[in-house]
């Protein structure tokens, strides 16, 4: 885990690079892009409504998300929107036509769309499962994973989730089968995410957990735990999103 100081110190501190450097421009989108964690595969933005939720998100960036499709057997369906090279947004809600499912993020009961969860793509998910063992850290998978797209391609992967995900803190892991196109590549594309933070008042534990599982996740201190992002959108408006 990387830990952050304020906004406010940075603000400061750039106004001597500025006067220092003539590639200010370039260092500040680098400052901003190093607060993405590097293996930060997608964010999962839960809503009561799929249909709702793709407004309020266009209505927030000006872009409009794609459906993606459902997921059989989960419950679910999804939209989605590119947020840069290997990171998109996951819409995600229930799926009206899936019934007797088990609603795991809770979208049902969702008043405003929040974050519910993120997902990591660590590389090998065999290789990835045995340090989690080495670190006696407790999870299920690999387990492959598939839905069918608008245009009738199929999207496959494998995933691993950990036992205690801290409530959606802690994310699931992704290994994206070899041909299959990264969402990232071809969905509604415009916003960047440039934030990815943790916040929480005592970070210590989940600070331990990021780093046994190479997590370059930026934290801050606050009074409640939550997961933060923060989406650049293509007219300059930044996103918040929190869990």
């Amino acid at each position: 885990m990387r830990h952050t100081i304020s906004r406010r110190s940075i603000l400061s501190a750039g106004a001597s690079i500025l006067v220092a450097a003539a590639t200010s421009v370039d260092i500040l989108f680098s400052a901003e892009k190093e607060e993405v964690p590097a293996m930060l595969d997608h964010i999962l933005l839960g809503c009561s409504d799929l249909d709702r939720g793709i407004e309020f998100v266009e209505k927030h960036t000006g872009v409009r998300a794609a459906l993606g499709g459902v997921h059989p057997g989960r419950g679910t369906r999804n939209a989605l929107l590119s947020l840069g090279e290997k990171h998109y947004l996951e819409i995600i809600a229930l799926d009206p036509g899936q019934s007797g499912v088990p609603d795991h993020y809770g979208l049902q009961k969702l008043i405003e769309p929040r974050l519910v969860g993120w997902a990591a793509h660590p590389g090998d998910l065999d290789s990835f499962a045995s340090r989690l063992r080495a670190a006696d850290i407790a999870f299920d998978g690999p387990n492959p994973g598939s839905r069918k797209r608008p245009d009738g391609g199929l999207l496959q992967w494998k995933t691993l989730n950990l036992k205690d995900d801290l409530g959606g803190f802690l994310p699931f892991f992704i290994e994206w089968s070899a041909g299959t196109i990264h969402p990232s590549v071809d969905s509604p594309a415009g916003c960047k995410i440039v934030r990815f933070t943790y916040v929480g008042p005592d970070y210590d534990g989940v600070d331990r957990l990021f780093d046994l599982m190479g997590l370059d996740v930026f934290a801050e201190v606050g009074e409640k735990s939550q997961i933060r992002a923060s989406i650049n959108g293509p007219d300059g408006r930044i996103f918040e999103v929190t869990s």
